[in-house]
């Protein structure tokens, strides 16, 4: 094997902390902000997108669900693929895939090459984003560790809203292809970056074969309990079909345990997902994105419907919740390792409840705003708690598929909180009451109370 000549091999065989960590963090935290701007920047164009291309209800609702499907059912094989055959590779090749379906779905005159493009982002997203946060637990050790952590999670917290803003920006300047055509020129700058920077990593020789059965069974799982919640929003929770779906996502993850235990080269230890640390970190992070998910849903709907704003207006009102979530993610990377991970977790709950209550209790733009903002401040520690949770012990060789498993459970909660919100607040979007508002918040305020009383108990204590 040919030695690096960019000085940083001495420095990874010697355990030396990577010269360029810091410059690399910030690179891949603006490709994961690029994944998490295309769930919420697409939101706020929809209603040109269809004007534009004479789209039915069904394929506007797909255009944002057919990327999520993708992202959060193909998310295991992407950490996988990133312990087998190296996390640059990977991380690479998602972002080239990415960069390459952004042009083509900015392209599309038609539903046809429109989906396909979204289906096609949601598979480079689902390749690089656990990669990329491999890359960040192997980079950083202890205090470090925790920082990074911070600043990851405030750009993919914050970001969520920054798209709300420049979705609007976007919508109402260029028009709506410019929501996926400014990811190209990023892409291509990143992807140049990351591929002289990121350090190579030795790969198993023989390097083992993925595990193609354990791979389609828990694509398929994670897929079908993906379009459950997604189908549940229109059609109803308590149906024959929503109930098929989840049985079927069971039956599929039973049979992806039992081909790990005797799969040659499984694709996980299915013994991860006991460990305390990383069942509570999969907990807060599907908690932490349902009701990050929860404040754009009600908050873009209520100021477009119920108030009339514009897009761009929309937009602008969602910075103070992008500050906050950026905000609570920063503080929190500062304080997890002197507080511990169980009061922060409890700690951001809370907020998040009572940030939830205000407009339940008093709804205008003034508290929805405030009250969002609040919330906001709340998920973006959140994020950070369960991220250094869940990644914290894990060994450098699972950092791939422990972020894949909480990255998947992070689109869960993204589906979660979209289709239960989406039918609380059905009243709301499709007359002039704010009844369906209120009950969305209301709903949104004791979901997080209940769960910061289950954070108290999971959360593991801090270390002695």
């Amino acid at each position: 094997m040919t030695q690096k000549t960019d000085g940083t091999a001495a420095a990874a065989q010697n355990g030396a902390a990577h010269p360029l960590r810091w410059r690399i963090l910030g690179f891949l935290g603006v490709a994961q902000l690029m994944l998490i701007l295309d769930v919420t920047v697409v939101a706020i164009a929809l209603p040109h997108i269809e004007t534009d291309l004479g789209l039915g209800r069904q394929a506007v609702t797909w255009t944002v669900s057919a990327y999520t499907l993708a992202f959060g059912g193909l998310m295991l094989i992407g950490g996988r693929a990133a312990d087998l055959f190296g996390a640059k590779r990977t991380v690479l090749a998602g972002l080239l895939l990415f960069t390459a379906a952004s042009l083509v779905t900015g392209l599309a005159g038609g539903a046809g090459l429109l989906l396909g493009g979204r289906i096609a982002q949601g598979v480079g997203a689902a390749l690089m984003s656990p990669a990329a946060l491999s890359f960040v637990v192997r980079l950083f050790d202890g205090d470090e560790r925790n920082k990074a952590l911070g600043v990851w999670s405030a750009l993919g917290g914050g970001g969520a809203a920054l798209g709300v803003l420049l979705g609007g920006a976007l919508t109402a300047g260029p028009g709506w292809p410019w929501v996926f055509y400014v990811n190209v020129p990023i892409g291509l700058v990143i992807l140049a970056a990351l591929a002289r920077m990121l350090p190579g990593q030795a790969v198993a020789v023989p390097r083992p074969r993925l595990d193609v059965l354990g791979a389609l069974l828990v694509t398929a799982s994670s897929g079908s309990l993906i379009y459950a919640f997604i189908r549940a929003g229109d059609h109803g929770w308590v149906t024959a079909a929503t109930g098929a779906l989840v049985l079927l996502a069971a039956a599929g993850y039973v049979a992806f345990v039992i081909r790990q235990k005797t799969a040659a080269s499984p694709m996980m230890d299915v013994a991860l997902l006991a460990r305390r640390p990383v069942a509570t970190g999969t907990f807060l992070i599907l908690m932490a994105t349902a009701l990050m998910i929860a404040v754009f849903f009600l908050g873009t709907f209520y100021f477009q419907h119920a108030e009339d704003f514009g897009a761009l207006r929309t937009g602008l009102l969602f910075l103070p919740v992008a500050v906050a979530t950026m905000l609570g993610a920063n503080l929190t990377g500062r304080a997890i390792a002197r507080a511990g991970a169980r009061p922060l977790a409890v700690a951001g709950l809370l907020l998040a409840a009572i940030g939830m209550a205000v407009p339940a209790l008093s709804m205008n733009p003034a508290t929805v705003v405030a009250g969002t903002a609040v919330a906001g401040a709340g998920t973006g520690a959140m994020f950070v708690v369960a991220s250094a949770t869940a990644l914290g012990q894990v060994a450098p060789h699972e950092s791939g598929i422990a972020s894949g498993i909480v990255s998947t459970f992070h689109e869960f909660g993204a589906s979660i909180g979209a289709a239960v919100i989406s039918s609380v607040a059905a009243a709301s979007l499709v007359g002039d009451t704010l009844d369906g508002f209120t009950d969305g918040f209301v709903l949104a305020a004791v979901a997080a109370a209940a769960g910061a009383l289950a954070a108290a108990v999971l959360t593991p204590g801090r270390p002695s």
